[in-house]
């Protein structure tokens, strides 16, 4: 029973970010939910392969392989849901709504302009390279340092500041009349 209870802590202690990073990184719960499930289910069937002191970059490196792969098979074989935009709205991973700052103001045109800047700044990210993509989620939404990205990426520190960089030059291109403040 030891071994479940330290695999239900870990799932306790780093499930709902993952979820929330998955959610972020594939704009749809359902497959934010069935990623969730694989990592988890590979890093139960990996845990004696893990050499490291932290796990959360090795979860999250098993995730964005996961990620990466799932990207892959939707390029060879596109699917559309329906509910795709809705899918993660409800359960608080709607991708990039938190970029956009929030304000008090009530007013009709505004909640619709609202909308629109968060549209355009997902649609904007959503057109990243997936390196960059996955630096700018972890890094934002996330909150792991640099060094962290790093091992989950497998890549060096100094190649995520350059995703990092690249990212945000690149959002800056596409979102020319976005204040500065919202990325």
């Amino acid at each position: 029973m030891g071994e479940q209870a330290a695999f239900a802590e870990l799932v306790g202690r780093h499930g709902d970010g993952l979820l929330g990073y998955l959610c972020r990184t594939t704009g749809n719960r359902q497959a934010a939910e069935d990623l969730f499930q694989e990592t988890f289910r590979r890093v139960h069937e990996k845990a004696a392969t893990f050499r490291g002191n932290n796990f959360r970059s090795w979860l999250y490196a098993i995730a964005t392989n996961l990620t990466i792969n799932e990207w892959r098979r939707r390029k060879r074989r596109p699917e559309m849901s329906l509910d795709q935009i809705t899918d993660c709205q409800d359960g608080g991973c709607s991708p990039l709504d938190t970029i956009v700052a929030t304000d008090e103001t009530t007013e009709p045109g505004y909640a619709a302009e609202r909308e629109e800047l968060k549209s355009r700044v997902r649609s904007a990210v959503e057109a990243l390279p997936a390196k960059q993509r996955l630096t700018l989620i972890m890094a934002y939404y996330q909150q792991m340092n640099y060094t962290e990205i790093a091992a989950a990426l497998g890549c060096s520190t100094g190649a995520v500041k350059t995703h990092m960089f690249r990212a945000l030059k690149r959002l800056g291109r596409l979102l020319p009349d976005v204040p500065g403040g919202v990325l």
